[in-house]
């Protein structure tokens, strides 16, 4: 049996996960960073992007943060989210939209950061749900 650290992701509105992982990789400001247990502990802001929690070397969950903290410790990593969801769950379709609206309203007001914020949060959907899909574990809605 694999090491383990324990990973709590939780945003304002729901805990998300809870449970043992080998490893968890998280889009911190400054780049990914992934953690392992025992890691040295640390603090670090999160940007829009994914938390992809590797639960065993058959199966990973991917969630996607639209910014928060991460705080590590050797023996449990915590995501504190603004606004959380499992990578499974989000509409594709409704991400595309949301950042086609922002690249057209960027060009319009270059800047205007909200518009920034929202094309980096639709993009970061996006990426997760392709994470999934190169897995072979998300069909097209």
């Amino acid at each position: 049996m694999a090491i383990k650290v324990h990973v709590d992701i939780v945003s304002a509105e729901k805990e998300l996960f809870s449970g043992l992982a080998e490893m968890v990789v998280a889009t911190a400001e400054l780049g990914e960073v992934g953690i392992l247990p025992g890691h040295s502990p640390f603090l670090a802001r999160l940007k829009p992007g994914q938390v992809r929690v590797q639960l065993s070397s058959e199966e990973m969950q991917v969630f996607y943060i639209s910014s928060g903290l991460l705080e590590v410790q050797p023996q449990i990593v915590t995501v504190l989210a603004d606004y959380a969801e499992n990578a499974a769950n989000l509409d594709e379709a409704a991400a595309v939209r949301a950042r086609e609206a922002a690249r057209c309203t960027l060009l319009q007001c270059l800047s205007d950061m909200e518009c920034a914020r929202t094309l980096a949060e639709a993009t970061a959907q996006l990426q997760a749900i392709d994470h999934l899909r190169r897995r072979g574990r998300r069909s097209i809605k």
